[in-house]
């Protein structure tokens, strides 16, 4: 992230303002996200809960929903902001919030789930099928020829979605 960062041709800081005192204090702060976590965790429930009977009524399994329909549609607030950035010709930003997203989820959240599984007595595993490997080898793979230039065109955009096309058909088939 910070290489796309600091070749950006503008600088982040040009032109504004002095930094002013935050309005909230540190607790308030603590709060909302607490707040907000708390809510989080009850929207995935009601999802999880929402889901069983589509999944039971509709033959899909559960591992393409959670693998496939589940982080689309759960990141598409990033995507939106991915989109933007791109179309105002912030590639750099673009970039930097797509593949940031998926580093914080490869380097944090993942190991943190795999120590809060052990506290809760719910151990997570992380054992890959061979199909994940292979995802995750070809999903680093094709980001990093698209991003080792630091230039993208239409062709670039449409391997990306065409890869992730492609998984998705060999998750909804081979699971």
């Amino acid at each position: 992230q910070t290489w796309f960062f600091l070749r950006s041709p503008e600088s982040p800081t040009a032109g504004h303002a002095p930094e002013e005192a935050p309005q909230w204090g540190w607790r308030l702060s603590l709060g909302i996200l607490l707040a907000s976590a708390a809510a989080l965790t009850f929207a995935s429930e009601v999802l999880v809960h929402t889901l069983e009977p589509a999944v039971a009524s509709l033959g899909i399994s559960e591992f393409f929903i959670g693998i496939i329909l589940i982080p689309l549609i759960g990141n598409l607030a990033e995507h939106v902001v991915g989109v933007t950035l791109a179309y105002k010709n912030k590639m750099d930003f673009s970039l930097i919030t797509s593949i940031g997203s998926a580093t914080q989820i490869a380097l944090f959240a993942a190991p943190v789930l795999v120590f809060f599984g052990l506290v809760v007595g719910n151990p997570l595993t992380l054992v890959f099928t061979p199909l994940e490997v292979v995802a995750v080898a070809v999903g680093v793979l094709i980001a990093s020829y698209i991003a080792l230039d630091g230039k993208s065109n239409w062709v670039e955009g449409l391997q990306l979605v065409s890869v992730y096309l492609i998984l998705a058909i060999a998750f909804f088939f081979l699971t």
